[in-house]
Formats: C-alpha cells, sequence, structure tokens
C-alpha cells in the first residue's frame, strides 16, 4: 500500500513538471542557487574583498566580466560569494519563523478561546504596520547586526504561518481520525503533533518558497539602506547600493548586475512556490 502510494506521488510530482515546465526550470534554478552560496567562494575567480586602486572603476572586460567596483574589487566575484550572505540570514529568519509561527497557530487552532483571541490581536498589530518599516524599526531598536536582521525578518514573516496552521487545524480539530486518536488514549499534544499538524505541512512547504523570496529581498533592502551586514562584506544590497552611487557617471554596470542576481533569486522562489502549490494540490492529482 505504501509502494502504490509513493508511486502515484512520483507519478503526479512528474506530471505536474511535465505540464509545467517553468516548475522544472524555478528547481533548477534553485539548485544552482544552493549550489552558488556553497561553493562560490572557491569558484570565483579574484579574492572578493581584494582592493585594487589601479584598476577602479573599469569597464568590463574579459578579465572582469562585470568590471572591478569604485574600490577595484572583481563585481563578479562579489557577485557569486554574495547569495553565502544573503541565504545565512534568509533561511535562519524562515526557519525561525516556521517554528514559531507552526506552534502559536497549532495552539490557536486546536485550543481556541482566549489563546486565539490573543495571537490574532498581536498578529493583527504585527501587520496593521508595513512589515519593511517593522523590520527596520526593529533592527534600529535592537542594533545592526545579522542576529538581529534575522530576528527581524522572523518577526514579520511569523503571521503568515501562524494564521495558515490555525486555519488546518481548526477545521481538523473535530475531524473523526481526530476523535479517533484521542479515543485511543492519545493526549492532546500528541493528537496536535502527530495527526493534525502533519495535514497542514503541504501548504506550508509553500509558503516557506515564497517567504523565502520575501525574506531574502527584506534582507538585501535592510542592507541598501544600511541595516544590514556591514561593508566590505560581499552582498546584493550592499552592492546595489554601492553601485547607485556610479550610475549617473556611466558605471551602470555596477548596481545592475548584482539586482539582476537578486532579482533572479526571488523570481526562482515564487516560481518554486507556484509548482509546489501544483504538486501539493490535490485536485490536481490524476
Amino acid at each position: 500500500m505504501t509502494v502504490a502510494s509513493s508511486d502515484t506521488t512520483l507519478g503526479h510530482i512528474a506530471y505536474v513538471l511535465r505540464a509545467n515546465p517553468v516548475t522544472l526550470i524555478a528547481f533548477g534554478l534553485f539548485g544552482g542557487l544552493i549550489f552558488t552560496a556553497v561553493f562560490g567562494p572557491l569558484l570565483v575567480p579574484y579574492d572578493p574583498l581584494a582592493s585594487n586602486a589601479a584598476r577602479a572603476l573599469d569597464p568590463p572586460s574579459w578579465a572582469h566580466p562585470i568590471g572591478p567596483d569604485h574600490h577595484g574589487r572583481d563585481v563578479f566575484s562579489r557577485d557569486v560569494v554574495a547569495p553565502r550572505h544573503d541565504h545565512q540570514v534568509t533561511v535562519s529568519a524562515v526557519a525561525l519563523s516556521f517554528v514559531a509561527g507552526a506552534a502559536l497557530g497549532a495552539a490557536a487552532g486546536y485550543w481556541g478561546g482566549w489563546v486565539d483571541a490573543v495571537l490574532n490581536r498581536v498578529l493583527d498589530t504585527i501587520m496593521a504596520f508595513p512589515l519593511f518599516v517593522l523590520a527596520m524599526g526593529i533592527v534600529a531598536a535592537l542594533g545592526n547586526t545579522v542576529e538581529n536582521n534575522v530576528y527581524a525578518t522572523a518577526v514579520i514573516n511569523t503571521p503568515f504561518y501562524a494564521r495558515l496552521v490555525r486555519a488546518e487545524v481548526n477545521i481538523r480539530r473535530d475531524a473523526g481520525f481526530v476523535q479517533a486518536a484521542k479515543l485511543a488514549g492519545n493526549s492532546d499534544l500528541r493528537v496536535l503533533a502527530f495527526h493534525i499538524f502533519p495535514n497542514a505541512l503541504p501548504p506550508m512547504m509553500v509558503q516557506v518558497s515564497l517567504n523565502l523570496g520575501w525574506a531574502i529581498l527584506n534582507a538585501a533592502g535592510l542592507s541598501f539602506i544600511g541595516l544590514g551586514v556591514r561593508p566590505p562584506t560581499a552582498e546584493w544590497g550592499i552592492m546595489v547600493a554601492e553601485g547607485a552611487n556610479f550610475i549617473v557617471s556611466g558605471e551602470w554596470w555596477l548596481a545592475v548586475f548584482p539586482g539582476l542576481a537578486l532579482m533572479l533569486a526571488v523570481f526562482t522562489f515564487n516560481l518554486m512556490g507556484d509548482g509546489l502549490r501544483d504538486i501539493v494540490d490535490p485536485r490536481k492529482r490524476t
């Protein structure tokens, strides 16, 4: 029975990928991002932090395909290394918001009452602010460190998971399989963790993919305004901010290429979210 179910699931995934090649491209791009984040520092032709005033602001060439920046650092090397820092902040923040949101949403959806009321008011308060402005305020109040960037990004993403899990748990807490689990002697926590919560995982995986795109954009945005990681770290937001100062003088590539790399990363995560939604959608099973 398990083998048949597994074969059906794999067949459905293969069908979705054949029906929507863009999803396959998205997963390929995602693999490329992960590979670059892990092995990028080993593949770059130049030290991304090495300055050379003699070649500062030279135009792109075969030796420097995207040119050197105002410190003479190779922009291509910095562009390749940048995902490591953005992904560290992004993955850590999304993991924290996933755990916190899942715990809070599950408790509110299962027990309801004052727990649900308090959680909803807290989530409403968080989402009443423009989320990026709220992240700016948190970082400004706690201090400009990588850890505080992670916490700020986690806080603004937590409501998405909490509300999603609350809804999924709330509609299943009185289901037949839940009542059967209780009659079998399972505690409330065991029923919630092993019988109800697994049903919320598929839509949460879609939300994770979408949140990765928002989180990486948020991390780069904080760096762009000076509240993220600090120079001379190779990071997309910093590179765009530094390159923007030289667009008027004609060195447009300093800002454009890091911006395109950031756009591609966000685009990849959004496409993955659409693909995962198709994969977990029971209405599209064949």
